[in-house]
């Protein structure tokens, strides 16, 4: 274990996790073990939590003051604290419905990037060094008392 002192990062680059989590995410999708939504994510956390690998609570500037959404995503926090589940908030939706769909919709509407859940896929036993990475650095930032590191998806 490396002993950082307390405020400092993780030894994992920040632009290194947010590749990681690019990379996650794309091979995740196609799998179909991406959950969208806070209500559809926190269905799937009831249903089968052990089958969580990843929770991504995404916001933007304007989410800071929606205190239904700080509430959802405290209840969401705990959960996943509670199940042994990591977390990481991302500051840029925009990015994120990028790398998800190229717009954020679905079916027409916007789809709420607020919770986005990664789940392993049901045949096999998911070996993702990117996934691998991603969980390294939360776990690093656990130990530091980062309880939910923030990371920020660059644009492209």
């Amino acid at each position: 274990m490396h002993s950082n002192p307390p405020g400092s990062s993780p030894d994992i680059p920040m632009d290194t996790v947010a590749k990681a989590l690019e990379e996650v995410l794309s091979s995740a999708l196609p799998q179909g073990c991406i959950t969208v939504g806070v209500y559809e994510a926190a269905k799937s956390l009831n249903v089968d939590p052990d089958n969580v690998v990843l929770c991504i609570l995404a916001t933007d500037e304007d989410d800071v003051k929606d205190v239904a959404l700080q509430i959802h995503f405290t209840l969401i926090q705990a959960f996943c604290c509670e199940n042994d589940i990591n977390i990481l908030r991302v500051n840029n939706t925009r990015r994120l419905a990028e790398i998800l769909d190229g717009g954020g919709k679905q079916g027409g509407e916007p789809m709420d990037l607020h919770c986005v859940l990664v789940t392993s896929p049901q045949s096999s036993s998911w070996k993702d060094p990117a996934l691998s990475k991603v969980n390294r650095f939360c776990r690093e930032s656990r130990c530091m008392d980062q309880w939910v590191p923030i990371i920020n998806l660059p644009e492209r």
